[in-house]
């Protein structure tokens, strides 16, 4: 069924409208919008409606989507965090794609595929998606997390890969030789620094100055971030990288700056909007024509993806000294396959390497395994806990490189100590300590506990929901455990934890409205804080004193 429209805008208004009735009906069953937006693209593409034709137009706003979306998280880092996780997410980043290549590689075989379909096959099952992924740890707010940072330092390191693996692709499709290959691989790395030496000049001695000029007006100051995300996510392109390694790059060379939080928020709105295409487009582009007898093959590659990508990031994170909590959320990054993965299928089939019959197996896999995998990100925490008492496998008899960042944390006396030093937190540490509590903050942000070093409250390195660190804490003098943060599952596996060791002293947890409080009562809590309720009764008391004051 074609349907065809009077322009393009009319066909723009008619997707946002889907879009809207397609994203309100996965709402009503609890079902992600990633899902909704995907599922939409498949309703309106080839293998549905046939309603796109503004192909190229929704292809510009998914692409400026994804740039912005990258660029954001590039602003939320900087270089003490690309140091400390560069070694670990280059590690992790080439193991996983060497060894998923290599079993996806003989388990094509084993399925009949030739071997050249079988090498395309265990290259597309190696590449996850950093756009899905990302957006989805940063919905959850796991972006600053440990497990959140290892994860995009490893898809990161995936992205070049697939570069450098499609630029290999084309030179040998082209009748190119060993020698052309490597002059390939040799100009891809000297445009690659060239570009960071560029990038590391602007930092110091340009972009500073930009900004504080820009400043003077937000708005000016927003156009700038957006023209520098896309811009250098062209030059990538240009320079034979992706693009979300150049947005990448763009927000990394701004992370430093004052302004970055007031830019991120500013473009957080304009990013997920722009997004909703990317999802769509996705969706369009997956031919479900050719599933026939392709059913079987996919599910095998499907199930070895969802099961054995993680599996193998848990394996190398163990190896590194990494807690199997860690690996296990950070493995679930690579529990589906890429768009790249699609590009590198659709690759093969142009340069005559592949039959379409093995894409149709690649998009196959990608439909299944990025549906399924959202829910296992989002479910991440719930999923650990039925499978954690069979994971020690992963993990190493003294998980020596996490436990270095949690010795610190167990030698200290408190009265209180307060999980999740974010604004809320720090706000309720600092009146704590203006009342002469000694009071121990704890967060599992890495980079949080590297700033604190320089300021006057310590901070250290722990994570609320795992028993073992909770266990370890020296609570003999200690009053009162409060945990800031807003989620429900944390609040309750703290609970659970402190229940189980007999913490004797008072809990508190933070909630969003009143029915997670009851629950969280019910769980042990003591005193549930609900921060804008709270907040809004604090303020109301002091307008009502002052107007007391007044009256008088």
């Amino acid at each position: 069924m074609d349907i065809a429209f009077s322009d393009i805008f009319t066909e723009i208004a008619v997707l946002l409208f889907l879009a809207a009735i397609f994203g309100a009906i996965g709402l009503r069953l609890k079902q992600p919008l990633i899902v909704s937006f995907i599922a939409l693209g498949i309703f309106v593409g080839p293998s549905g409606m046939e309603l796109v034709s503004a192909n190229d137009q929704i292809d510009l706003l998914a692409k400026l989507g994804i740039a912005l979306l990258l660029f954001v998280v590039g602003l939320k880092l900087d270089m003490h965090i690309i140091r400390t996780m560069g070694p670990v997410a280059l590690a992790t980043g080439l193991g996983q794609v060497f060894f998923t290549s290599v079993f996806g590689y003989l388990i094509a075989l084993a399925l009949g595929v030739t071997a050249v379909g079988a090498i395309y096959i265990g290259a597309a099952l190696a590449f996850s998606s950093t756009i899905i992924i990302v957006k989805l740890l940063s919905d959850k707010r796991e972006m600053n997390a440990l497990h959140g940072q290892i994860a995009l330092g490893f898809l990161i390191v995936q992205d070049i890969v697939v570069v450098l693996v499609m630029i290999g692709l084309t030179a040998f499709g082209q009748g190119g030789d060993v020698e052309s290959l490597q002059n390939e691989a040799l100009k891809v790395l000297i445009n690659g620094a060239g570009l960071l030496c560029a990038i590391m000049l602007l930092m110091r001695y340009v972009l500073p100055y930009v900004l504080r000029l820009l400043a003077k007006s937000q708005e000016l100051l927003l156009l700038f971030a957006i023209a520098w995300a896309v811009s250098l996510a062209t030059i990538g392109v240009m320079l034979g990288f992706s693009k979300e390694v150049g947005a990448f790059l763009a927000g990394v060379s701004i992370a430093s700056s004052p302004y970055k939080d007031l830019i991120a928020a500013r473009m957080v709105g304009l990013r997920d909007f722009l997004l909703l295409f990317f999802f769509i487009d996705l969706g369009a582009q997956m031919d479900l024509s050719m599933i026939g007898l392709q059913l079987t093959p996919a599910l095998i590659f499907s199930a070895f993806v969802l099961v054995g990508n993680p599996i193998i990031v848990m394996s190398i994170m163990g190896f590194l000294g990494y807690r199997k909590r860690t690996g296990f959320l950070a493995g679930l990054a690579v529990a589906q396959i890429s768009e790249f993965s699609l590009i590198l299928g659709a690759l093969g089939v142009m340069l005559g390497h592949i039959a379409p019959q093995t894409l149709g197996i690649i998009t196959l896999v990608a439909v299944i395994t990025i549906s399924i995998s959202t829910y296992m990100i989002i479910y991440s925490h719930q999923l650990y806990e039925k499978l954690a008492p069979w994971l020690s496998v992963f993990e190493r008899t003294i998980p020596y490189r996490e436990q270095q960042k949690e010795e610190a944390a167990m030698d200290f006396e408190a009265d209180v100590i307060l999980f999740g030093l974010g604004r809320f937190g720090t706000g309720i540490a600092k009146i704590l300590r203006a009342n002469n509590y000694q009071v121990q903050g704890i967060d599992f942000n890495p980079d949080l506990v590297h700033r604190s070093d320089s300021t006057s409250h310590p901070v250290h390195y722990g994570d609320a929901e795992d028993p073992e660190f909770i266990s370890a804490l020296p609570l003999a003098s200690v009053k009162w455990i409060i945990c800031t943060v807003d989620d429900p599952h944390v609040s309750l596996s703290l609970l659970h934890g402190l229940n189980d060791i007999d913490f004797q002293g008072k809990i508190v947890v933070t909630a969003h409205n009143h029915a997670i409080a009851d629950k969280l009562k019910l769980a042990g809590a003591g005193l549930v804080l609900i921060p804008y309720e709270d907040a809004g009764k604090g303020a109301a008391a002091q307008i009502m004193e002052m107007s007391e004051t007044e009256h008088y």
